[in-house]
């Protein structure tokens, strides 16, 4: 009698998940993508991030942006941002196509550096195959450590909705899948 064999399994490469905090703390608000990553690494202690997210931070660099998010199947970025009119704390979460159709959009991210990075990865065919921005106002990116008081306030907030996003990916009941959150917790 011969032994059983198995078959070999056709077997994909594994989900790459990116997650970037992008700018520089020490510019006071300009760090909150810093101190998101941070806070998903402080509460993967308690609640493991999936295997696939890799946690980074960029300084601003396009290069290095584009080399963190490469190959990703879902690349998400913290950043600041700084806009008109002031409204200090408040969150966007911005869904960046993979094409520029030729305009600007008024959902592409503000930042030179990420609009850099975006347009160098489109034009090199680099970009992630999903990329999500969550940019939080500033209300001070003057020299200097630590975020003003209304950015500190929602980092956890950030933390939680990218966890959220990916409790998505694992498909453990968080959404339904339709991809709309069952949370009760109002949007961002």
């Amino acid at each position: 009698m011969e032994p059983l064999t198995m078959p070999p399994r056709a077997t994909s490469p594994p989900t790459r998940i990116a997650l970037i905090g992008l700018g520089n703390d020490f510019r006071h608000d300009d760090g909150v993508g810093w101190a998101v990553i941070d806070e998903l690494r402080r509460r993967a202690a308690q609640r493991p991030l999936p295997l696939e997210a890799e946690l980074s931070t960029c300084n601003g660099d396009p290069g290095l942006l584009i080399a963190l998010w490469q190959e990703a199947d879902l690349a998400v970025v913290i950043d600041a941002a700084h806009a008109q009119p002031d409204d200090p704390g408040r969150i966007s979460r911005i869904e960046v196509s993979g094409r520029r159709n030729g305009h600007p959009s008024p959902t592409e991210p503000h930042s030179p550096v990420l609009r850099e990075g975006i347009e160098l990865s489109r034009a090199l065919g680099r970009m992630p195959r999903r990329l999500v921005v969550y940019a939080v106002q500033g209300a001070n990116s003057s020299l200097g450590h630590g975020l003003s008081p209304i950015v500190a306030s929602k980092v956890g907030l950030v933390a939680m909705s990218i966890e959220e996003e990916l409790l998505g990916l694992t498909g453990d009941g968080a959404y339904r899948s339709d991809g709309t959150c069952r949370s009760d917790r109002a949007p961002i």
